[in-house]
């Protein structure tokens, strides 16, 4: 009997909460279609920051409505202070003719600084999970009044205060909240929604809460170390670490405009592993579609002691570019390089469009040099596009300026390194006191692991700049001086942080929402192709007669470029060297100009030492077979010349001697001068070496008639020397041998007796 009651009640039990379950319980909204949403946003000018809104935006279809475009700004200058009134004012005309559409959803955003990340079926999904009239974004920082602090509802976790920067609700509900406004266009509008969401009975009957866990807005501001990207197959979302979320909404307020470009970068579709660059395509100028080329001023700044710079003058007229659309401006400030301007100039002057040249007598500082020539293209309304370039810059790519106006950006710069090492001529990221600060992808961007064009904040070196922008956008001109930066860095804030009304320099934490954040225009790196690199300058020393020839330690590419025979690799890839007599290795490793200079540098230096047995520069004081000669040491070269011995040789006699490893250690090294009134011959011996390298500097037949080299053994003889190739043979036991005379003019030759 008791079971049987048991059972009749548990049956009731059952009964009854099926009954509740099927009529009481709230059932799950159906799904809004994306028709419903619509986002209004208020921008009064088409900035990069509203475009890339706008792209964003379109990617998903949302249908957006832009309020204010056009008009004049009102809103004060609220990086300053508060400010942003308009918008609401806007706002709430616009809401007069949607309060009575039935289900729609709104969503009111910036656009400046704010990118989506997801589409509107995700937004609409996720707000009606809120299970709200309306959601505002919430952050960590309070503003405009932290007086009001205490006033807000107490939570277990999340973002506590509203941003105003992102509000969803229906239209009914978010006209029932614009419609209070009646303040002026100056007044802060997160003040007026706070006050609207504090008040308890208004947030209870309007239905009011706060995005607290970032399901839908993401505000940088104070969380930018809770967020990371997060790559998927398709696309790139920004992922909340804190709460675990995949916002929609990703807002750059404050000082996070920065850390929001990066985030852009790949936020939605712009870069992922799969597809790399989605966009880069985009928007281009396709140049053989235009009846003419644009013309481009290209501004040279040679602001310190450069090496190569003939070369780098050289690479100017390699530019695959008409050269009657290119005008040059240089501002030189070293009175060392006047000598390689002028014999550019002299060989080129009717080359380029036009050649001005500004020289170190006018006294100007980096960054009014910077300004005149920045200031030539804004004045000339035929001025296409400025290209400024520094004398470090190696541009090894003829295409690049064609390819910098084909990306079609207001500012663009080709990614530029130093050899063997991270430094480039860009920054991903500013540290607080804004200086550089590496960004996670910085590495992979600069080693090229990822491809594409790139929103940095910061460039230099080499750029180029719309003449268009200049006349605009950057038309107030003194760019490149502001307080106490380097010009290259007042240029890239100058850039960034333009707005109509300049703002402070150093904004309060407090002044951190920023609705007008500044209208900059971006700036870009594109490393889609090898464009060249950076060279050093920091250790040139100009005290040499050619001091390029010191480089092979700070610019090693660009000083084999220079002093390195073009055939040199030839000899590991084809077999580029001859054997003229048994265990003699003839091959080539100078270029002509190595072999002037190292010449030039002897002669100038002078102190030759007449071809004498005493010799107190060697131990001993005594040479058994003197040459007239100068060592490498006396001018300050013996490490350069240890250091090629190593590079380019060693790897010549590992080919030829096999199975012997060299040290690449020399004692005696020297340039060796042959004339027939000093010194014109040399008797037969051998070297104290355990092979000899002897490479000849100048030519046979031109400079000098007679020379060359006999080996006593072999009965074999070597007599027409071929500038810039070496003789490498053993130097003890086998290898007796005797310099044949010169007979006439003045023969030089470069002598190594390595591994004593």
């Amino acid at each position: 009997m008791e079971y049987l009651k048991f059972c009749l009640v548990v049956l009731f039990w059952i009964k009854f909460a099926d009954s509740v379950l099927s009529t009481d319980a709230p059932q799950t909204p159906a799904p809004l279609p994306k028709e419903k949403l619509l986002v209004l946003t208020v921008a009064t000018e088409e900035t990069d920051g509203f475009l890339r809104f706008m792209r964003s935006a379109n990617y998903f279809n949302y249908t957006v409505k832009v309020l204010g475009m056009g008009e004049a700004w009102k809103g004060g200058e609220v990086g300053r202070s508060i400010g942003g009134g308009q918008k609401v004012k806007l706002l709430k005309k616009a809401m007069e003719d949607l309060a009575d559409e039935e289900d729609l959803v709104v969503l009111s955003v910036d656009s400046y600084d704010l990118i989506f990340a997801g589409g509107p079926e995700e937004i609409l999904r996720k707000f009606q999970q809120a299970n709200h009239k309306v959601l505002f974004a919430a952050e960590g920082l309070i503003w405009p009044d932290k007086r009001l602090a205490d006033k807000y509802p107490s939570i277990r976790s999340g973002k506590r205060y509203l941003n105003s920067g992102g509000i969803i609700g229906y239209a009914s509900y978010v006209n029932r909240i614009v419609s209070q406004w009646n303040l002026h266009d100056n007044d802060d509008d997160q003040l007026f929604y706070t006050k609207i969401y504090l008040d308890p009975l208004q947030r209870e009957t309007l239905n009011m809460t706060l995005d607290h866990k970032c399901q839908i807005f993401q505000n940088l501001n104070g969380a930018v170390d809770e967020v990371l990207l997060k790559f998927g197959t398709d696309r790139v979302r920004v992922r909340n670490t804190a709460y675990d979320s995949l916002p929609v909404v990703v807002h750059g307020n404050g000082n996070t405009k920065m850390y929001l470009n990066y985030l852009a970068n790949y936020v939605p579709n712009a870069w992922n592993y799969e597809h790399g660059c989605s966009h880069c395509d985009d928007d281009v100028v396709d140049l053989s579609q235009l009846k003419e080329y644009p013309n481009v001023l290209v501004g040279v700044f040679i602001e310190q002691p450069t090496p190569f710079l003939p070369e780098f003058l050289h690479r100017l007229l390699t530019l695959d570019y008409p050269k009657d659309k290119l005008r040059v401006f240089v501002h030189n400030n070293e009175v060392y390089h006047e000598k390689h301007i002028q014999k550019f100039w002299e060989e080129n002057r009717n080359v380029f469009s036009s050649f001005k040249v500004v020289g170190p007598e006018e006294i100007l500082s980096q960054g009014e040099a910077r300004n005149m020539g920045m200031d030539l293209c804004r004045k000339d309304v035929t001025c296409d596009y400025y290209f400024s370039i520094d004398s470090d810059v190696m541009l090894t790519n003829r295409q690049t300026v064609k390819l910098l106006i084909e990306q079609n950006r207001k500012i663009i710069g080709p990614l530029v390194t130093r050899h063997g090492k991270l430094w480039s001529n860009f920054w991903g990221a500013l540290s607080l006191d804004g200086y550089y600060a590496r960004s996670e992808d910085y590495i992979d961007i600069v080693q090229r692991k990822r491809m594409g064009v790139w929103n940095i904040p910061y460039m230099a070196h080499v750029y180029l700049v719309k003449g268009s922008v200049l006349r605009n956008e950057l038309k107030e001109r003194n760019y490149f001086v502001l307080e106490k930066l380097d010009p290259d860095m007042a240029l890239c804030r100058n850039a960034r942080e333009m707005t109509s009304h300049r703002e402070k320099d150093s904004p309060s934490p407090e002044s951190f929402h920023m609705l007008r954040p500044p209208k900059g225009v971006f700036m870009y790196i594109t490393n889609r192709h090898e464009f060249g690199r950076l060279i050093s300058t920091a250790n040139y020393n100009t005290s040499h007669y050619n001091n390029d020839l010191w480089q092979i330690f700070e610019n090693p590419v660009d000083w084999k470029e220079k002093y390195i025979h073009q055939n040199y690799t030839r000899i590991f890839t084809e077999n580029f060297l001859e054997e003229p007599c048994p265990d003699v290795f003839w091959f080539p490793v100078f270029s002509e100009k190595a072999c002037d200079e190292l010449v030039e540098e002897m002669e100038h230096y002078g102190s030759w030492s007449g071809g004498k047995h005493e010799d107190k520069r060697i131990a001993g004081g005594y040479e058994t077979v003197p040459t007239d000669d100068i060592h490498m040491k006396q001018i300050g070269f013996d490490k350069e010349w240890l250091h090629f011995i190593r590079e380019f040789v060693s790897p010549v006699t590992l080919k030829v001697f096999a199975g012997y490893y060299t040290k690449g250690y020399a004692v005696m090294n020297f340039v060796v001068k042959y004339t027939p009134a000093r010194q014109a011959y040399l008797k037969p011996h051998h070297d104290s070496s355990t092979f000899t390298i002897n490479i000849a500097l100048n030519n046979k037949d031109k400079d000098f008639q007679g020379g060359g080299c006999r080996f006593h053994r072999y009965n074999c003889s070597i007599e027409s020397p071929r500038k810039g190739w070496s003789f490498m043979h053993p130097g003890r036991l086998t290898h007796l041998h005797e310099g044949l005379p010169t007979t006439n003019g003045t023969r030089y030759i470069a002598v190594s007796f390595i591994d004593p």
